[in-house]
């Protein structure tokens, strides 16, 4: 046999992912352990712990329109000044 040989069949990727039976990792039998005795509670997925207040619309839209009437002012100064 041949070095490549012995490589190949070594690091025979489709051989060890083809196995019947496959062991979980150290982490997977770690937490079964941990939780068969103390299982934990159930928690909602990405749950935000302290909402934001929420804004209102009239808020949000001043702050709009203010941020255009600032924009369109900050224009008009830099077109008065490159004009003279």
């Amino acid at each position: 046999m041949t070095e490549n040989d012995n490589w190949e069949r070594e690091f025979d990727h489709r051989w060890a992912n083809s196995a019947e039976h496959k062991e979980p990792s150290a982490r997977a039998r770690m937490l079964a352990a941990r939780w068969k005795e103390n299982p934990p509670n159930p928690a909602p997925f990405r749950a935000d712990p302290d909402p934001a207040p929420r804004r209102s619309s009239w808020a949000s839209t001043a702050m709009v329109f203010g941020c255009v009437i600032a924009v369109m002012v900050l224009i008009g100064l830099v077109q008065f000044g490159s004009a003279h």
